[in-house]
């Protein structure tokens, strides 16, 4: 019997910005109504929760999102 030994590094987790998910090129212009909530950032640098990826993306001033709602910044 073989035994399998895997090595190898463990990474970092990736920052938001690099993990954004990206709207289609083409914006949808009519949504569902199902509440899978998402963390969209804004062309501004603002960050604004929407109901889902869909409504997110069917503003054009959204860059890319990530699922769940925005946590709100700490000081």
């Amino acid at each position: 019997m073989a035994t399998l030994l895997v090595v190898g590094c463990v990474a970092p987790p990736p920052s938001v910005e690099n993990s954004l998910a990206a709207c289609p090129e083409t914006r949808p212009m009519v949504c569902t109504t199902i509440y899978a909530p998402v963390c969209a950032s804004h062309e501004d640098g603002h960050r604004e929760t929407h109901a889902s990826s869909c409504n997110a993306c069917a503003d054009e001033t959204v860059t890319g999102y990530v699922d769940g709602v925005c946590q709100e910044a700490t000081e």
